[in-house]
């Protein structure tokens, strides 16, 4: 089918961006295992290690727990306000992640809106740090995610499997065991690797709410052995434990989300059973309060001091929106480039999955050991965020793009080779109608992502240069909380602006 459309379809191109994509991701890892060379993890190392298993294990745990009776409310009940609900569930995907840390803390900080009311009626404080607010920050952010996936499920069960349990009067425990049951089993693994594998890589929830001995993640030790103690041997050797341990994980994610994803289709609210109503009705309204919270909270807090801010804000604003644009914009080309090489190679895919499981502090790390001494780490802060965001949205925007593509070629890719069509032809009327929408997409995530990455800017960049999302956590660090909720609220804005723009221009292009 592929080489039919060969002439349509330039292949030159896509083997360049995929070489160079395997080479941004091995020279890193050369220069963290040469650094490595034989040196062994220390107990701090293991402990940090330990920390990063439990705290994604419970973590994983929680969202499901919390997410399997949301979605099966979602599932069954009809009620107004039902499709803004499920669109606020999207929203954390592209909220910038020490925003919505933010608005954690506007909520159940010591001085946040929880405590208020505990100290109101006499009772103690809650702490919204260490281990509890790691997991209280992976709950709202990974719960969306995790229910979106089980309401698949539970709108992928047959029509007339539901009809027919009906009919027989099954009662809950049967009507579970025979049709629920078994999509939950089909499901829940594959979002529970999914779940996990973020978990392992939550720079900005551990940086802001983790830190002491007893709650620092892989990648806050590899921050604080770069930035604070300068040990590159030490940064090295805990880069390659995270890469060793997101890597398995995120294979078995490649193996087990496909299967999952096997069993949605397209949504519909279920008719529901008898009884459970008060308790759906309970589960949402606390599932919308908790997660619409954190947000109202950051409006509320940040919106006055907008017209305040100091220029040094809107100059970091200034230059994440021109990465992010930057961004995705690579993204989309390197995407576009390698999925049309990967219709008549389609093992070339594989050059763009490392991406998920080098973070980026490991290729911050990798690359200042290229570099270093010879350049300064200021000089990598730019090009080494770019470069990172750009790994890390490819694998995405290449499952959207390459289907689609394939899709296209398959229905018109014969008939214009037949016809003689030029490839401006071919891109004009055939690709990009096919490809518009994956590419909105694809380029919305990416640029949204990047306007909220705190990583690789957090090691490398200087007191004079930031970006919006590092510029909220010195404000943050300086107790300048109204100014960092303002600033907060300024990203949250750009973010879900570029995200809503890149969808609508090519939407209706």
């Amino acid at each position: 089918m592929a080489r039919r459309a060969g002439p349509l379809t330039p292949v030159w191109p896509g083997l360049v961006l995929a070489a160079l994509v395997a080479l941004a991701v091995t020279a890193p890892l050369a220069a963290l295992l040469a650094r490595a060379g034989t040196a062994a993890p220390g107990p701090a190392d293991w402990a940090a290690l330990r920390f990063t298993l439990w705290q994604a294990v419970l973590s994983t745990l929680l969202s499901l727990i919390c997410a399997i009776p949301l979605a099966r409310a979602l599932a069954r009940r009809r009620f107004p306000g039902r499709d803004a609900l499920v669109l606020l569930l999207g929203v954390p995907f592209v909220l910038p992640v020490i925003a919505g840390v933010l608005g954690l803390l506007a909520v159940f900080g010591r001085n946040g809106w929880i405590n208020a009311g505990l100290a109101a009626v006499g009772l103690p404080a809650l702490s919204p740090y260490g281990l509890q607010g790691i997991l209280l920050a992976h709950l709202f952010f990974n719960l969306p995610l995790v229910t979106r996936m089980l309401l698949q499920g539970w709108q992928a069960i047959p029509a007339e499997r539901l009809r027919m349990a009906e009919s027989l009067a099954l009662t809950p425990r049967a009507r579970f065991a025979h049709i629920e049951g078994p999509m939950l089993r089909a499901v829940l693994p594959g979002a529970a690797v999914v779940v996990f594998t973020l978990c392992l890589s939550s720079f900005s929830v551990a940086l802001i709410l983790g830190g002491g001995p007893g709650a620092t993640t892989l990648e806050l030790a590899i921050y604080q052995a770069f930035r604070f103690d300068f040990a590159p041997d030490r940064a090295a050797v805990l880069g390659l434990l995270q890469l060793t341990l997101v890597g398995t994980a995120g294979l078995v994610a490649l193996w087990l989300v496909p299967a999952a994803q096997a069993e949605a289709s397209r949504g519909r609210v279920l008719r529901h059973w008898g009884g459970g109503r008060g308790f759906d009705a309970a589960i949402i309204t606390i599932a919308a309060l908790f997660l619409s919270a954190p947000l109202v909270a950051v409006l509320l807090r940040g919106a006055p001091g907008v017209v305040d801010l100091p220029p040094s804000v809107w100059r970091a604003a200034a230059l994440s929106v021109t990465l992010s644009v930057v961004v995705a914009a690579l993204v989309v080309i390197m995407a576009g480039g390698i999925a049309l090489a990967a219709l008549r190679f389609p093992l070339l895919e594989i050059t763009a999955l490392p991406g998920l499981a080098l973070s980026p502090l490991v290729l911050g790390t990798g690359l200042f050991l290229l570099v270093y001494p010879r350049l300064s780490p200021e000089a990598l802060a730019l090009p080494a965020t770019v470069l990172a965001n750009t790994l890390a949205a490819l694998p995405f925007a290449l499952r959207l793009i390459l289907p689609r593509l394939q899709q296209a070629v398959a229905d018109h890719g014969r008939l214009a080779a037949s016809l003689g069509l030029s490839r401006g032809i071919w891109f004009a009327r055939i690709l990009w109608p096919a490809l518009r929408p994956a590419i909105g997409l694809a380029a919305g995530v990416a640029a949204a992502l990047a306007m909220g990455d705190l990583g690789v800017i957090a090691l490398f960049a200087d007191a004079d240069r930031a970006t919006l999302p590092l510029q909220v956590m010195r404000l943050m660090g300086s107790y300048r909380s109204d100014a960092a909720a303002a600033a907060a609220l300024v990203l949250v804005a750009i973010s879900l602006t570029l995200f809503w723009a890149c969808e609508r221009v090519t939407r209706d292009a």
